[in-house]
């Protein structure tokens, strides 16, 4: 058991990832919350999906940044050594070619700090909307 010398939560792994005290209520809270260096992608993701889909609800589901309309549309979240990127696996399954330079999951991509493709996420986050197909 590891506890947390900040909050003193107990966790089954030593320096587990979470939040400290009350969740944030919005993206940027989530953003602020992460370690400086994992910030600037995450910015510029935030941009990214905030400029591709602009009317689609910000908020946060699942303690992750989430686009909304009707439906959740995707999600991101930080990781030690990736950003997550939630399209869902339809979106997964479409672009898997411009996918080859990511590991993917079943509806993930994970995103390796330093390397955010501005342009790739646009396109998938419209396509996302635009199709229907959703986290």
């Amino acid at each position: 058991m590891w506890i947390c010398p900040k909050c003193g939560k107990e966790f089954k792994n030593t320096a587990q990832s979470h939040y400290c005290g009350e969740k944030p209520k919005t993206i940027e809270e989530y953003i602020l919350c992460q370690d400086v260096e994992k910030q600037s992608d995450l910015l510029e993701i935030w941009q990214t999906l905030h400029e591709a889909l602009p009317e689609a609800e910000e908020r946060i589901s699942w303690s992750m940044p989430t686009y909304w309309k009707g439906h959740n549309i995707l999600h991101f979240a930080a990781s030690k050594k990736h950003i997550g990127f939630y399209p869902g696996s339809e979106a997964v399954t479409f672009f898997r070619d411009q996918l080859k330079d990511y590991k993917t999951d079943k509806g993930t991509i994970r995103i390796p700090y330093g390397a955010v493709d501005k342009a790739l996420i646009h396109k998938i986050a419209r396509w996302c909307l635009e199709t229907g197909n959703h986290a």
